[in-house]
C-alpha cells in the first residue's frame, strides 16, 4: 500500500516560481498498478522520483508498507569514469548484502550481454547499452513495487522484447506504477490510471477511459504544465 498526502512539488525557473503539482492525494492498493498519465511536463517523472526516494517535495507526507524501487533505467547515480561493473557493483554494494554482490553483478552482465564493454567506462556507452545495463540493475532487485518510466521504449527492438517478458514475469508477484507514451504497454501491465493535468489529478478506474480522455487532451488543446506563480 502507498498512502500520499497533500504532496507539492515547485521549482524557480529564471526567477519565477513553477509548481509542478499541488496537495496530491492518493491511495494505491497491495495488488494494482498505476498508469501514469499527463503531456509532457505535467510532473509524471517528477512523481515518481519523489516516490522513490530520488527527489524531495516541497511538503506533503508518503505512507507505505511497500518497498519501491528507484525509477527504474535510471542513470543519474552512475558515475561515467566508472565501468559498467564497477556502477553495478557500487549500487548492489549499497541495497544488498555483500555476500550477494556477485550474484547481482552477474545477473546484470548476463542481461545486458554487452561483453567487453560491460568492463569499459560507462561515459562510452550508446544510450541502447545504458539502458540494458540500468534495466538489468533494477531488476536485479526485487521489489514489492517497481516505478518505471517510459524504460519499455529504450534500446532496440530485441532488447525491448527481451523487457517486456521480464515485465510480465516480475509482474506476477510485483506491482507497477508506469509511465510509458506507448499506450499499449499501459493497457498490457496496468490496471487503473491518473492523469497529471494542471499540477492535479485524477483517478480512473477504467483504463481505457482515462487513456481516451488523455489522447482527447492531448489533440483538442495544448497541455497545462503545472502552476505558474
Amino acid at each position: 500500500m502507498i498512502e500520499v498526502r497533500n504532496l507539492t512539488k515547485s521549482f524557480y525557473y529564471q526567477g519565477k516560481k513553477a509548481t509542478i503539482f499541488k496537495n496530491l492525494s492518493f491511495k494505491i492498493h497491495t495488488g494494482e498498478s498505476i498508469a501514469i498519465l499527463g503531456a509532457n511536463g505535467a510532473g509524471k517523472s517528477t512523481l515518481l522520483r519523489i516516490l522513490g526516494g530520488i527527489d524531495l517535495p516541497d511538503s506533503g507526507t508518503i505512507h507505505t508498507n511497500s518497498t519501491i524501487s528507484w525509477p527504474v533505467g535510471l542513470v543519474g547515480g552512475f558515475q561515467g569514469s566508472l565501468t559498467g561493473r564497477e556502477n553495478v557493483t557500487f549500487v548492489s554494494r549499497i541495497y544488498s548484502e555483500k555476500r550477494k554482490v556477485p550474484e547481482k553483478v552477474r545477473y546484470v552482465e548476463e542481461f545486458a550481454e554487452l561483453g567487453v564493454y560491460f568492463d569499459r567506462p560507462f561515459k562510452t556507452y550508446s544510450s541502447g547499452m545504458r539502458s540494458r545495463v540500468t534495466f538489468g540493475l533494477s531488476m536485479a532487485f526485487d521489489f514489492d513495487v517497481y516505478l518505471i518510466d517510459e524504460v519499455t521504449a529504450a534500446g532496440d527492438q530485441r532488447f525491448r522484447e527481451k523487457s517486456k517478458r521480464l515485465l510480465m514475469e516480475r509482474k506476477k508477484v510485483a506491482d507497477f506504477l508506469m509511465v510509458d507514451h506507448n499506450l499499449w504497454g499501459l493497457k498490457l501491465h496496468c490496471d487503473r490510471a491518473f492523469i497529471l493535468d494542471g499540477g492535479k489529478i485524477e483517478e480512473f478506474n477504467d483504463l481505457d477511459e482515462a487513456v481516451a480522455l488523455h489522447t482527447e487532451r492531448l489533440l483538442a488543446t495544448p497541455p497545462q504544465r503545472g502552476i505558474e506563480e
